[in-house]
């Protein structure tokens, strides 16, 4: 078995009646008439570490979003569109009813489940400050009352929970992150000084990875460490994380402006704090913004002030990143050429799995960037499907495979979707397939003056799907860390995000089109923003592509193609093999070859 990615169902384990029981008892002796219990920890993250996974334990279900409300008698489980399939197929509806979330709003739903009113609990530590302003100005004049607790109920029944992880950091090159730590600190210290604040309350792990040049092991996937953070405007910050995760060698790198204390030092430092501190309403807890405000410390409510530079790469961080994905693009080379090869006789989607993280093993992975998504036929369909023994489905002739995937590497982080057809392409798949194809191109070449953001520029992936009478249910892109995070703020392409791109961002260009119980189409490739050539006085932007993999070729109706599309597949895929070809050889390389010629 794989020693990155499992494949045991985690919905199915447990006895979820019991737990919810045991919790309903816990919130009756407290005085509570509902409790929120998020799929979150206290910084916010997508991944969380089994001591946080509070909702797969309750509920069963193992996404990467939502969040269950259970009251004395009713119980829900709020999941986007990504996600509805697979609640459903996970949660037993006699327990939480899937409900179908930003559509219906928790404060509508509790309006009807608490019609009397109540009193509705929450851990503050695991909820932004954003997130339960929202929530108490949707239940004004309900009647129902919004309560932080102080010890989580459901933490009180979950008596086998695991301990909290204290996995080893390490030291991230400095040539590879292109700034020195110190350098990174005077910076966004300068920035706080500027704008009258003392301090930052930092709280994202990936964050405060990147403004110290470490990397971590607390979480799978995610290179971070687990930590909270008080940035001065001197320089000094004040790491909040367990001691024993930084060695000799670490501490010196830090540096003596750097002091690491004990995660449960933090609350002391907030109450010793001088303000103005700048916490941010959208990521930091709603506990820390108590705290502040009891001890009356002055709150600058403001992004978190590492993610914007963060976000914007340097020159050394964007050569790791092409580096790093010309090393992932022959790992997926390999991984096509050896599925057309070998047939689909015998195989299924975890042996899928399990050859592309070979071929990745091979190339120097460090980890997946995300739990691989490889489903065929109506597994496809699912847009976030993880494969399990359960679920795992055989690869027949004719059907479409997925394969979402991605690497951690030393020095760059990978994400990349190709939809392959097994054997001949099913004839429904390839008008959606091209119309997809379309709207990916059509992004690609976008050119854009400064100050648009991705709202702007969503419905250029999605005319063509538009035209036909289709959509996908997610946005179209997200933002990648560098040799961090895959999915990664401020930035994104949906039609909900009103972030400006900048130069050096790092997008995911990802259409997509799932038809349920039949197949699942999406096509992906990582772009870089980059200025662009304009006439004098206007700055211009557009996209570099970092992804060098062919594109199925079989699943395109050519002829729906214009010249211009046409032109831009065969150029791609003529830097493919220009770049890739040198770096493979024997079968695989005979394959790429074939599969980069221009299209007839």
């Amino acid at each position: 078995m794989s020693a990155f990615q499992q494949f045991e169902d985690e919905g199915a384990a447990g006895d979820h009646a019991a737990r919810l029981v045991a919790l309903r008892r816990q919130m009756a002796e407290t005085g509570l008439d509902a409790f929120v219990v998020p799929r979150a920890d206290a910084h916010q993250g997508e991944y969380v570490a089994d001591s946080d996974a509070r909702l797969r334990w309750l509920t069963g279900f193992t996404g990467s979003a939502g969040f269950a409300i259970a009251t004395a008698d009713k119980g829900g489980l709020f999941v986007d569109g990504r996600y509805k399939v697979q609640a459903r197929a996970q949660v037993d509806p006699a327990l939480f009813a899937v409900v179908d979330w930003p559509a219906t709003r928790p404060a509508d739903w509790l309006r009807k489940a608490l019609p009397d009113g109540g009193t509705l609990g929450f851990d503050p530590w695991l909820h932004t400050r954003r997130e339960i302003e929202t929530l108490r100005k949707g239940l004004k004049g309900s009647g129902i009352a919004l309560l932080a607790t102080d010890y989580n109920p459901l933490d009180a029944v979950w008596t086998d929970r695991p301990a909290p992880p204290v996995g080893a950091a390490r030291i991230h090159a400095d040539a590879t992150a292109g700034e020195v730590a110190k350098a990174k600190r005077e910076r966004i210290a300068a920035e706080l000084a500027s704008s009258g604040q003392k301090s930052a309350l930092l709280t994202l792990p990936d964050s405060i990875s990147w403004l110290l040049n470490i990397r971590g092991s607390d979480l799978p996937r995610n290179p971070v460490v687990q930590s909270f953070a008080i940035l001065s405007d001197d320089g000094h910050l004040a790491l909040f994380a367990e001691p024993a995760k930084f060695d000799d060698a670490l501490r010196a790198h830090l540096g003596n402006s750097v002091s690491i204390q004990p995660p449960d030092r933090l609350i002391d430092a907030l109450q010793a704090i001088d303000g103005p501190v700048r916490v941010d309403p959208g990521s930091a807890p709603e506990a820390a913004f108590l705290q502040l405000e009891l001890c009356g410390t002055t709150i600058a409510q403001a992004t978190d002030p590492v993610i914007l530079p963060k976000a914007m790469k340097n020159d050394a961080e964007l050569a790791g990143m092409r580096a790093a994905h010309r090393r992932d693009a022959v790992a997926m080379v390999h991984l096509l050429a050896w599925l057309d090869a070998r047939g689909p006789e015998g195989l299924t989607e975890i042996d899928v799995v399990e050859k592309l993280e070979g071929f990745r093993r091979d190339q120097g992975i460090l980890d997946i960037s995300f739990d691989t998504i490889a489903g065929v036929g109506p597994n496809a369909a699912l847009p976030h499907y993880r494969v399990n023994r359960a679920s795992n489905r055989p690869l027949v002739e004719g059907d479409i495979l997925l394969v979402d995937s991605g690497g951690q590497y030393g020095d760059g982080t990978t994400d990349i979707t190709r939809t392959i057809a097994i054997g001949r392409a099913r004839p429904d798949a390839i008008g959606p397939n091209t119309a997809v194809l379309r709207g990916m191109i059509a992004l690609t070449r976008a050119r854009f003056p400064k100050g648009v953001a991705g709202a702007h520029l969503d419905a250029l992936a999605r005319q063509f799907l538009w035209a036909e009478g289709l959509d996908f249910d997610h946005g179209t892109g997200h933002g990648v860390g560098a040799a961090l995070c895959v999915h990664e703020g401020p930035a994104r392409i949906s039609r909900i995000s009103d972030i400006p791109l900048q130069a050096g961002m790092i997008l995911s260009n990802e259409p997509g089109y799932y038809r349920e119980g039949a197949f699942g189409i999406r096509i992906e490739n990582l772009v870089i923003v980059q200025p662009v050539h304009a006439e004098p006085g206007r700055e211009m932007l557009g996209f570099e592509t970092l992804t060098l993999c062919p594109i199925d070729r079989r699943l395109i109706d050519v002829d729906r193609l214009s010249s211009d599309e046409i032109n831009w597949l065969d150029d791609y895929h003529a830097r493919v093999r220009h770049e890739i070809a040198p770096l493979v050889t024997g079968d695989a390389h005979d394959w790429l070859i074939r599969q980069t010629q221009p299209l007839d």
